[in-house]
């Protein structure tokens, strides 16, 4: 009995030998995992989980892992503490308004010139759209993180309004005064408001800055060094600050809220025209029941220097030091993958960000997607209708997300009739100031 069972362990053995070397085998030539992960949820995560996906099936050497870890506050804080403890992922997106804080962060971050020139991927700044790659580089033009989800806002109206209105429903209002008529008549014709917004600072300082050629703050906006001091008590946007007061009054202008807040009233038809980001255009058709009409933000012709370009607004893709060394080569050719115009075309096209390359946008006008979708362009020819200057290339203010609540508090108060708009500006200025030296004291290139 026991002769029999040695024999029949004898012959097992070649099998286990077989199972152990595939099993061994297996291992080897087991694909690298690499943690993304991301604040982007509903339709948008299920997009960037088919991105992931793609890349995946497209090579067998590298798995992106995409986590979804909250908003883009809960997604970086959760970096932060990650990195404390050793377990950080690979890749991290952090929106625009963070791009400072990550940038003073030298010893955390893999800059992306460095990585890609490191690990061997083709990567040619000249490939991305100026007025996105600009946002995100050092003060020699090297680009510090990967460009992703980049939106600006656009002017969307309701066609169906305009008409009952006596307005032409194919021009969209292209000037303040122009958009101050239209509201007017608007209102006249029974409308419960004229216009509104979302992002109040992103839009009405921010952006109104860019496109009038204006400075948010000194030193480049921020650009130039830490010891910036912001600007946005100028006599241009104290004019803007106070006309939109003065139309609040008669809701010609009704202010909705921070945030996204004042989406739905455009959708549900009590606001004619609403400015919001480009990256909201899907959502918008999805659920309103009227013919919309797009533009380009709104300008003040007396305004010197006016329209010069939008700026962005959105996230970028960081990477993290103090991984396996293996793990950046697959960051690195994920990021050649993102790239390639027929990707980043499919993002844009299924998503409402913008292209982050010119070979994107001419596969995307190919495509006839343009000419099918109305509007869809204009975000695109919004932030590339002139080269960028030290004024329109973006925002490098460290603790932006404090400053920018800070700056809507007090437009709250203008809005309100509490302040005058150049008091309240004021008091915006003062304030964000303190927190920029707060920031500067705090910085490790101090």
């Amino acid at each position: 009995m026991g002769r029999a069972i040695v024999i029949s362990a004898l012959r097992l053995l070649p099998i286990v030998a077989a199972l152990a070397a595939l099993t061994f085998v297996s291992k080897a030539q087991a694909a690298t995992e690499i943690a993304w992960w991301h604040a982007m949820s509903g339709e948008l995560g299920r997009q960037l989980d088919k991105l992931a996906a793609d890349f995946n099936a497209s090579q067998s050497d590298y798995r992106i892992v995409p986590t979804y870890k909250g908003n883009y506050t809960e997604t970086v804080t959760a970096a932060i503490f990650a990195f404390r403890s050793r377990s950080q992922p690979a890749i991290v997106q952090v929106n625009e308004v963070a791009t400072a804080t990550m940038t003073a962060a030298k010893g955390a971050i893999y800059p992306v010139f460095s990585l890609m020139r490191d690990q061997g991927e083709p990567f040619s700044l000249s490939d991305y759209l100026p007025a996105v790659s600009g946002y995100y580089t050092d003060a020699a033009g090297n680009l510090l993180s990967f460009p992703f989800n980049s939106s600006t806002p656009i002017l969307y109206y309701n066609k169906t309004m305009f008409r009952d209105a006596g307005l032409d429903p194919e021009v969209p209002p292209k000037t303040w005064p122009e958009l101050g008529a239209a509201a007017k008549r608007l209102r006249e014709r029974g409308a419960p408001c004229g216009f509104t917004t979302s992002w109040p600072s992103w839009i009405h300082v921010e952006n109104f800055s860019a496109f009038h050629n204006l400075p948010v703050a000194t030193r480049a906006n921020g650009f130039g060094g830490l010891d910036a001091e912001l600007t946005i008590n100028n006599p241009s946007l104290v004019h803007h600050i106070a006309a939109l007061s003065e139309w609040q009054k008669t809701k010609l202008f009704d202010y909705s809220g921070r945030g996204q807040s004042a989406e739905p009233r455009f959708q549900k038809g009590e606001c004619g025209i609403f400015i919001g980001s480009s990256a909201t255009r899907a959502d918008i058709r999805a659920n309103s029941k009227f013919e919309i009409g797009y533009g380009m933000m709104p300008y003040w012709p007396d305004m010197k220097g006016a329209p010069q370009n939008s700026i962005i607004g959105g996230a970028t893709l960081w990477v993290l030091r103090d991984r396996p060394r293996e793990e950046y080569k697959g960051v690195a050719r994920f990021f050649a993958y993102l790239s390639q115009p027929g990707v980043q075309a499919a993002w844009h096209q299924n998503t409402g960000y913008l292209p982050v390359t010119r070979a994107a946008f001419e596969l995307t006008r190919s495509q006839g997607f343009y000419e099918r979708n109305p509007g869809s362009a204009i975000s695109f020819e919004e932030i590339t209708l002139n080269p960028p200057t030290e004024n329109s290339k973006g925002i490098r203010l460290g603790s932006f997300v404090l400053i920018r609540g800070a700056i809507e508090d007090e437009l709250e108060q203008a809005f309100s009739g509490q302040k005058s708009a150049q008091a309240a500006l004021n008091s915006a200025v003062e304030r964000g100031n303190k927190i920029l030296r707060q920031f500067e004291r705090a910085s490790p290139e101090r």
